[in-house]
């Protein structure tokens, strides 16, 4: 099934929401529904083509939807707790670099199939720290549909998103677990080996 792969290129954190309706809209004059959508969008159409693209041609189609969606410097941090202010400079950099290259190769690798989903928008609501969250769902043909609360803050003029959860399931708080673990164990040059590893084989499945 779809989902099972949909589930596993999810990038998100642990994140409390409030209740407040809103259609919070940015500089730029695009709402962070907008931003969602347009991703969802783009990826859909990506599923579409996907046998015809190869890992390749997904990986190329999704590098800018996904770096223009997602906070993913932020997300990088994130996902490394405190350890990332032991970091220097130069490898925050890098961690970011490899932690991109990892998050499109996830939806390259697990969105490559099409058979009729759709994405569906349910609501909109404001955070209490200024942040908005989307939820919507994605329509599988024969099957349960699965609900993705997206979470979303300002970065500059635009929405961004630094948090997704699939059916109550976050993802990120298993990777900063096993990150955080790595890096207090192994290393930073560990991790980064290990993150480039997985890329590696999404890229030969």
């Amino acid at each position: 099934m779809v989902f099972k792969n949909i589930k596993l290129a999810v990038v998100f954190m642990l994140c409390a929401f409030a209740t407040v309706n809103v259609f919070a809209e940015s500089e730029t004059g695009a709402t962070a529904r907008q931003v969602v959508e347009k991703f969802q969008t783009e990826l859909i159409n990506v599923m579409k083509n996907g046998k015809q693209l190869g890992y390749a041609g997904r990986y190329e189609k999704l590098y800018v939807p996904v770096t223009n969606s997602h906070d993913l410097t932020k997300i990088a941090r994130i996902v490394v707790g405190k350890e990332s202010e032991k970091l220097t400079e130069a490898q925050q950099q890098k961690l970011v670099d490899a932690f991109t290259r990892f998050s499109v190769a996830s939806y390259a690798h697990n969105f490559k199939d099409y058979s009729g989903e759709s994405f569906v928008f349910d609501s909109e609501e404001q955070t209490a720290r200024g942040g908005v969250v989307v939820h919507s769902h994605l329509v599988i043909p024969d099957d349960k549909p699965v609900k993705f609360d997206y979470m979303l803050k300002e970065k500059g003029n635009s929405w961004r998103i630094i948090n997704i959860i699939a059916n109550g399931v976050s993802d990120l708080a298993l990777k900063r677990s096993e990150y955080t673990t790595i890096l207090q164990r192994e290393g930073f040059d560990a991790l980064i080996a290990k993150i480039n590893e997985k890329i590696d084989n999404y890229s030969k499945q």
